[in-house]
């Protein structure tokens, strides 16, 4: 007999049964710890880590003594704006139902559109205070994100939300029962992992004011938009084009087009002072 087919194969392919992790990873009496909240800690406190590694090479242009500030300003526009814009794009019938889960953020129910328009007025109010343009405290600010939310995107892997669709692809999980996608790990992958080391090396290069922050929006809308393709979209949303168009995809468009703009932009200005 010959071997048999890919898709036989693949139905006997080894999957992962997902662990169901308890999302309170320490209980002290009635305080309780989450981990969804442990990697919000987490996150900024790589960024943290980070900014200050940054901060003592004087070709950033940056003081130390700012980190402490910048990085409070960034937790709370986070914050606030992802809460905020999750109640906007995808939970306002929930947060009207009940308007004290709107400060439940351990529950999850953030969104990341929103947080970073939390963040972009964080940035322009933390600029002004010390005296750099929004888009120099923005490119110093965006290589410090990606490992921050890769650490969100585990908390959501942790708290069992945002599956992927149903699969047969080896690495999925399943789920009560039935195997999905992952998607929470792709985009810890992609918006964390890759993002970081693409936007660490190039902002390493010192590249024209404005680029990273370019490079920044339009490898995450690009990197958000390929996932939606897999991942299951808010029951209470659906698909709200073409039967595949989902809110993420939508928020991520504007995103890519602000990305390209940025750059040209970016790189046009320094030829076009070279011209005068």
């Amino acid at each position: 007999m010959g071997p048999a087919p890919p898709s036989v194969l693949l139905n006997y392919a080894p999957m992962i049964t997902y662990p169901q992790i308890d999302p309170v990873a320490l209980a002290l009496g009635p305080l309780k710890i989450r981990w969804y909240g442990l990697m919000y800690l987490i996150g900024f406190a790589v960024a943290w880590f980070l900014a200050r590694s940054r901060a003592r090479r004087p070709e950033f242009g940056w003081k130390i003594e700012w980190v402490d500030d910048l990085i409070f300003y960034l937790a709370v526009g986070l914050i606030v704006g992802a809460r905020l814009g999750y109640t906007l794009f995808y939970g306002m019938a929930g947060i009207l139902a009940d308007p004290l889960s709107l400060l439940r953020i351990w529950e999850g129910g953030m969104s990341f559109h929103g947080g970073l328009l939390g963040v972009a007025l964080a940035i322009w109010l933390f600029g002004r205070k010390v005296g750099k343009s929004f888009f120099e405290t923005a490119d110093f600010v965006v290589p410090l994100a990606p490992l921050g939310l890769c650490a969100g995107r585990i908390g959501n892997f942790i708290n069992g939300e945002l599956w992927g669709k149903p699969t047969d692809v080896p690495w999925a999980f399943v789920v009560n029962g039935e195997p999905r996608h992952a998607s929470q790990l792709y985009e810890a992958g992609l918006e964390g992992i890759v993002l970081f080391v693409i936007l660490w090396l190039y902002s390493s290069r010192r590249p024209p004011v404005m680029a990273v922050s370019g490079a920044f929006l339009l490898l995450y809308g690009l990197f958000r938009f390929s996932v939606e393709f897999v991942r299951v979209p808010d029951a209470h949303l659906g698909y709200l084009a073409l039967d595949w168009v989902t809110m993420g995809q939508i928020l991520s468009t504007p995103m890519i087009l602000f990305g390209l703009l940025f750059l040209f932009l970016a790189y046009r200005a320094p030829a076009a002072a070279a011209r005068t």
